[in-house]
Protein backbone atom coordinates (compact mmCIF):
# COMPACT_ATOMS: atom_id res chain seq x y z
CA UNK A 1 0.00 0.00 0.00
CA UNK A 2 1.35 3.38 -0.97
CA UNK A 3 -0.21 6.79 -0.75
CA UNK A 4 -1.45 8.76 2.23
CA UNK A 5 -1.81 6.97 5.54
CA UNK A 6 -5.49 6.55 6.52
CA UNK A 7 -4.72 7.84 10.04
CA UNK A 8 -4.54 11.41 8.73
CA UNK A 9 -0.96 12.10 9.80
CA UNK A 10 -0.09 13.56 6.40
CA UNK A 11 2.65 10.97 5.87
CA UNK A 12 2.62 8.04 3.48
CA UNK A 13 1.36 4.71 4.79
CA UNK A 14 4.80 3.00 4.52
CA UNK A 15 6.40 5.86 6.50
CA UNK A 16 3.64 5.95 9.11
CA UNK A 17 1.36 3.13 10.29
CA UNK A 18 2.77 0.68 7.74
CA UNK A 19 6.00 0.37 9.74
CA UNK A 20 4.04 -0.49 12.87
CA UNK A 21 1.74 -2.92 11.08
CA UNK A 22 4.76 -4.70 9.58
CA UNK A 23 6.36 -5.06 13.03
CA UNK A 24 9.39 -2.99 12.00
CA UNK A 25 8.95 -0.86 15.11
CA UNK A 26 6.62 -0.28 18.04
CA UNK A 27 4.51 2.81 18.51
CA UNK A 28 6.59 5.49 20.24
CA UNK A 29 3.58 6.93 22.07
CA UNK A 30 -0.12 6.36 22.71
CA UNK A 31 -1.29 8.69 19.93
CA UNK A 32 0.81 6.83 17.36
CA UNK A 33 -0.66 3.56 18.59
CA UNK A 34 -4.19 5.01 18.33
CA UNK A 35 -3.52 6.13 14.77
CA UNK A 36 -2.09 2.72 13.84
CA UNK A 37 -5.11 0.95 15.35
CA UNK A 38 -7.47 3.12 13.30
CA UNK A 39 -5.50 2.26 10.15
CA UNK A 40 -5.61 -1.42 11.17
CA UNK A 41 -9.41 -1.22 11.21
CA UNK A 42 -9.32 0.40 7.76
CA UNK A 43 -7.26 -2.52 6.43
CA UNK A 44 -8.94 -5.27 8.49
CA UNK A 45 -5.78 -6.20 10.42
CA UNK A 46 -7.34 -8.10 13.34
CA UNK A 47 -4.04 -9.73 14.42
CA UNK A 48 -2.45 -6.28 14.82
CA UNK A 49 -5.43 -5.00 16.79
CA UNK A 50 -5.29 -7.98 19.15
CA UNK A 51 -1.51 -7.70 19.55
CA UNK A 52 -1.80 -4.03 20.57
CA UNK A 53 -4.68 -4.63 23.01
CA UNK A 54 -3.56 -5.00 26.63
CA UNK A 55 -3.87 -8.57 27.94
CA UNK A 56 -6.07 -7.40 30.85
CA UNK A 57 -8.89 -6.35 28.50
CA UNK A 58 -8.10 -8.11 25.20
CA UNK A 59 -10.89 -10.22 23.71
CA UNK A 60 -10.04 -13.78 22.72
CA UNK A 61 -10.80 -13.01 19.09
CA UNK A 62 -11.86 -10.14 16.88
CA UNK A 63 -14.20 -10.71 13.94
CA UNK A 64 -13.82 -8.00 11.31
CA UNK A 65 -15.75 -9.89 8.62
CA UNK A 66 -18.49 -7.23 8.63
CA UNK A 67 -15.90 -4.53 7.96
CA UNK A 68 -16.17 -5.14 4.21
CA UNK A 69 -19.40 -3.10 4.28
CA UNK A 70 -17.70 -0.24 6.15
CA UNK A 71 -16.03 2.71 4.42
CA UNK A 72 -13.75 4.51 6.86
CA UNK A 73 -13.82 8.27 6.27
CA UNK A 74 -11.34 9.75 8.70
CA UNK A 75 -9.78 10.08 12.12
CA UNK A 76 -9.57 13.25 14.20
CA UNK A 77 -7.40 13.28 17.31
CA UNK A 78 -9.00 15.72 19.74
CA UNK A 79 -6.67 15.32 22.69
CA UNK A 80 -3.60 13.28 23.60
CA UNK A 81 -2.36 13.41 27.18
CA UNK A 82 0.42 11.59 28.97
CA UNK A 83 -0.67 10.99 32.57
CA UNK A 84 2.72 9.62 33.57
CA UNK A 85 5.40 7.66 31.69
CA UNK A 86 3.22 4.53 31.67
CA UNK A 87 -0.33 5.89 31.23
CA UNK A 88 -1.94 8.02 28.53
CA UNK A 89 -5.34 9.04 27.21
CA UNK A 90 -6.24 9.79 23.60
CA UNK A 91 -9.59 11.33 22.71
CA UNK A 92 -10.58 10.83 19.09
CA UNK A 93 -13.45 10.82 16.62
CA UNK A 94 -13.50 8.17 13.89
CA UNK A 95 -15.99 8.53 11.04
CA UNK A 96 -17.30 5.86 8.69
CA UNK A 97 -20.16 5.05 6.36
CA UNK A 98 -22.07 1.81 6.64
CA UNK A 99 -25.21 0.88 4.75
CA UNK A 100 -25.45 4.40 3.33
CA UNK A 101 -25.45 5.93 6.81
CA UNK A 102 -22.71 8.13 8.25
CA UNK A 103 -21.50 7.14 11.73
CA UNK A 104 -19.11 8.55 14.33
CA UNK A 105 -17.25 6.95 17.17
CA UNK A 106 -16.17 9.47 19.80
CA UNK A 107 -13.97 7.77 22.37
CA UNK A 108 -11.58 8.68 25.15
CA UNK A 109 -9.18 5.74 25.12
CA UNK A 110 -6.84 4.65 27.88
CA UNK A 111 -3.38 3.32 27.05
CA UNK A 112 -0.71 1.73 29.21
CA UNK A 113 2.99 1.22 28.60
CA UNK A 114 3.96 -2.29 29.61
CA UNK A 115 7.44 -3.79 29.14
CA UNK A 116 8.38 -0.82 26.94
CA UNK A 117 5.37 -1.10 24.57
CA UNK A 118 2.15 0.89 24.42
CA UNK A 119 -1.16 -1.00 24.54
CA UNK A 120 -4.81 -0.01 24.20
CA UNK A 121 -6.68 -0.79 27.43
CA UNK A 122 -10.24 0.52 27.03
CA UNK A 123 -12.26 3.64 26.45
CA UNK A 124 -15.36 5.61 27.18
CA UNK A 125 -17.47 5.60 24.03
CA UNK A 126 -20.17 7.87 22.62
CA UNK A 127 -21.41 6.12 19.45
CA UNK A 128 -23.67 8.02 17.03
Amino acid sequence: MTGACPCGSGRTYPDCCGRLHAGAENAPDAESLMRSRYSAYVFGLAPYLLATWHASTRPESLDLSGEAAVKWLGLEIRRSELGDPAHACVEFVARWREGGRGRRLHESSRFVRDAGRWYYVDGEVALR
